[in-house]
C-alpha cells in the first residue's frame, strides 16, 4: 500500500506543480496585456506577441500533460486487462466481492 501513496503523492505534486506552472504563465500573460492596453505603437505590438507566446507556451504545457494522462491511462487499462486475463477467477471474486459490498450499503441507506 505505501507504494499506490507514494504514487498518488508523486502525481499530486505533478498536477500542483502542473497548476503552479499554468497559473505562473497565464499570470504574465495577464499583466503583458494590461501593460498593452495603455501601451501605444511597437510597444503594444512586442507586448502582444510576448502575450500570445505565453499563451502558446501554457497551452503546450497543458498538451503534454493531457498526452501523459491519457498514456498512464491506456497504459492502466491494459495492466488491468493483463491482469484479468491472467486471473479471470480472481477477477470475478473481487468484482463480486465489491459488488455485494455496494449492494449492502445502498440496501442499508434505505
Amino acid at each position: 500500500m505505501a507504494t499506490s501513496r507514494t504514487g498518488s503523492n508523486n502525481v499530486e505534486e505533478t498536477r500542483d506543480a502542473l497548476m503552479a506552472d499554468v497559473k505562473s504563465g497565464l499570470d504574465q500573460v495577464e499583466a503583458l496585456l494590461r501593460e498593452a492596453a495603455t501601451a501605444s505603437g511597437d510597444k503594444a505590438t512586442e507586448l502582444r506577441e510576448s502575450a500570445l507566446e505565453g499563451l502558446r507556451r501554457a497551452s503546450d504545457v497543458l498538451v503534454d500533460a493531457q498526452d501523459s494522462v491519457m498514456r498512464r491511462g491506456r497504459a492502466a487499462a491494459r495492466a488491468t486487462d493483463d491482469y484479468v486475463h491472467d486471473n479471470p477467477w480472481r477477477s470475478l471474486a473481487v468484482a463480486l466481492a465489491a459488488g455485494l459490498v455496494v449492494g449492502l450499503l445502498a440496501r442499508s441507506r434505505r
